[in-house]
């Protein structure tokens, strides 16, 4: 059996405030397979953007292990995390963080260039992801040319570019009316099922969580079926 995108043991957090040490996870429990896409859905406050960047290698935990393809990250330095955030793991946030002084296709190419990839054979991938999700002919547009819907498809690409093996994404279009959120969130199912990869996608839309392949929550610090 082959080792899964992501697994995470007994995975806990605490943060220090004002009042007193703040536990947020304690013990969380999650594992995801090849091609599966995962609804995270659980009231705000409760810890999914924790979960999502405990995953995602951008904290390290109290307590417990994060496993990226079976390779426990926890011990290792600041720089093998990296290492592994650009070439297995993609990021999707509910703002589209696109760079604004560059065009579309641009924004997918750099990432690439970051991990390694030629320009020329980078700004082919970026072109064949950006057609992918109808962006063909604005591919030379910058960001702030493009509408709310277009600019979230370019991070979609993004996230992409490098062919990761794990897409976290946290209320992806939560920031699109309903008509434009609904589309893009189909191009965004088709497109992680088509390259298999295994998603997390936190959403506060039921009927977005409806259409994944499962739902889990946080209740008290851990991941339960939701």
């Amino acid at each position: 059996m082959s080792e899964a995108p992501l697994r995470l043991e007994g995975v806990a957090r605490r943060f220090r405030t004002e009042a007193g040490e703040l536990t947020v996870l304690t013990g969380a429990e999650l594992r995801l397979e090849a091609g599966e896409i995962v609804a995270l859905v659980a009231p705000s406050g409760t810890g999914k953007s924790t979960l999502l960047h405990l995953a995602g290698l951008l904290e390290r935990p109290d307590a417990g292990e994060v496993f990226v393809a079976g390779r426990a990250a926890g011990t290792l330095s600041d720089d093998a995390r990296t290492a592994i955030r650009r070439t297995a793991i993609g990021f999707v946030y509910q703002f589209h963080h696109l760079l604004p002084e560059f065009t579309a296709e641009e924004n997918v190419v750099l990432p690439q260039m970051a991990n390694g990839i030629a320009r020329t054979a980078a700004r082919e991938r970026a072109r064949q992801l950006l057609g992918s999700f109808g962006l063909s002919g604005r591919e030379h547009h910058r960001p702030g040319r493009l509408s709310g819907g277009e600019q979230q498809r370019v991070a979609i690409a993004r996230a992409l570019a490098n062919g990761p093996r794990i897409l976290l994404a946290d209320e992806p279009t939560g920031n699109l009316d309903v008509g434009t959120s609904d589309l893009v969130f189909e191009e965004l199912l088709a497109s992680v099922r088509g390259q298999g990869v295994a998603a997390l996608i936190a959403t506060h839309n039921p009927a977005l969580a409806a259409r994944m392949d499962r739902v889990v929550t946080l209740r008290d610090g851990r991941v339960v079926p939701g």
